[in-house]
């Protein structure tokens, strides 16, 4: 009996890593999903821009992503409107809607701000860069401390 496996020599599994993209066209690619997820996003009220993200798009389809099944009717209720946006973002490429119900990926957060180092916490790493016997580390304190803000007062 014929093997019914096709000609491809594809194997499953982990491919080599020349085989693959590259992590610059990983990262441009997510970065054009984040910038179409918030300007799809926009069109849709906020409860429903809260609970929903968009995943993917691939092969003429945008995939949405909904915390659970009431969120993804209430999206498939914007479906017109969202293709037409996606058609106009992307092109004619764009011809189906899905949604699947799946936890949300966490919404990355504008870089925290570290608090600056105060003129006292340099004066006290100073003072211990002093004491210290290893000259490496006498450095380091010496650099954190140059970090510190200029107290105006």
């Amino acid at each position: 009996m014929p093997s019914r496996r096709s000609s491809d020599t594809r194997t499953k599994g982990p491919r080599p890593a020349a085989e693959c993209v590259t992590l610059g066209t990983l990262a441009d690619h997510a970065r054009a999903l984040e910038v179409l997820d918030r300007r799809l996003r926009r069109l849709l009220p906020d409860a429903v821009a809260h609970e929903t993200r968009l995943a993917d798009v691939h092969s003429g389809r945008v995939v949405f992503l909904a915390s659970s099944q009431t969120w993804a009717s209430r999206l498939r209720l914007h479906q017109a409107a969202l293709l037409a946006e996606a058609r106009i973002a992307l092109g004619d490429v764009v011809e189906r809607f899905a949604v699947k119900v799946a936890p949300l990926p966490p919404v990355p957060t504008e870089e925290s701000r570290h608090k600056p180092l105060s003129a006292a916490t340099a004066d006290h790493l100073r003072t211990a860069a002093k004491s210290l016997s290893d000259p490496e580390l006498r450095a380091l304190y010496l650099h954190l401390a140059s970090f510190a803000v200029e107290d105006s007062t």
